[in-house]
Parts: C-alpha cells; sequence; structure tokens
C-alpha cells in the first residue's frame, strides 16, 4: 500500500525509506538496501529483494557473520547482474556505512516498534495502528503534508 501511494503521492512529498535497525538480521537487511541503493539498483531490485526473504523465505543474511552476509548477497546480486565485485565495494564503502549509522540513530530516535513508520517533516509520527488502518494512514500523510506545504 506504501508503494502504490508513492505512485500518486502529492508532488511537495519527499518520501525516503529507511531500513529500520533492531539487530543484526535488520542490519543485514538494511546493508542490502543501501548497497543496492549505492550501485543504482534500489528501485529495479527492492522487490525482488524482499521476495528473495519473505515470500521464497532466503534471508540473505547470516546475523552477526558479515563475510557470509556477503557472500549471500552477492549470489543474490549476481543473479541479478552485478558482479562480486562491484556488490563487495559498495558493501563496504563509506557511504552504505553511513548511512547504517544514520539509520540506527533513527530508529532509537524515533522509538521504533513496528513497521511501517511514517514520520512527517520530522514533527509528525504515525503508523497503521495509530491511524486505525491502511486507508487512514495515507490519508493522515496527505492531510499532514498538504498542512505543512501551507506553512
Amino acid at each position: 500500500f506504501i508503494d502504490s501511494w508513492q505512485k500518486n503521492k502529492p508532488t511537495n512529498v519527499e518520501f525516503n525509506r529507511v531500513p529500520v535497525m533492531w539487530g543484526p538480521a535488520h542490519r543485514g537487511h538494511a546493508q542490502l538496501f543501501y548497497t543496492l541503493q549505492a550501485l543504482g539498483k534500489l528501485t529495479a531490485l527492492h522487490n525482488r529483494a524482499f521476495d528473495e526473504i519473505q515470500r521464497n523465505g532466503k534471508p540473505l543474511v547470516a546475523p552477526g557473520d558479515d563475510k557470509t552476509t556477503l557472500r549471500m548477497q552477492q549470489a543474490f546480486a549476481r543473479a541479478n547482474g552485478i558482479t562480486d565485485a562491484e556488490y563487495a565495494k559498495a558493501f563496504g564503502s563509506f557511504t552504505v556505512q553511513t548511512k547504517l549509522q544514520q539509520a540506527e540513530e533513527l530508529t532509537r530516535r524515533y522509538r521504533v516498534e513496528g513497521v511501517p513508520l511514517v514520520v512527517i517533516n520530522g514533527k509528525y509520527v504515525t503508523d497503521v495502528g495509530m491511524a486505525g488502518g491502511q486507508t487512514n494512514l495515507i490519508s493522515l500523510i496527505n492531510d499532514l503534508a498538504a498542512n505543512e506545504k501551507r506553512r
């Protein structure tokens, strides 16, 4: 439902997806996210990675074992046209490491307990439960964004 909203969101709204950082497994998935982003492949491969993890039961991460995580993710990347060397370079890059630290800080700052959590202009924080459902969440996001645009 977020992807659907994103396609029709108000033009004044900038949407930034930030992976949650609750532990080693989430860190590995965030590293996959930011590595694909650094390679310019996130848009093309985000849903494929999600399906691989959630629908196909392939975690693409070995919590606490960066070398095995890298190999698992390289296999996914290779199957999607990215060389092992390209992937490894981005995986260990300063950019990816910095984004991981920022995601960890945001997870702490906003006390993220569930996803998707939506933050509007750094002021408003809501989720499906607080909004009373997916449809209400989308409506609330649009209303708060419109209110911020008027300011």
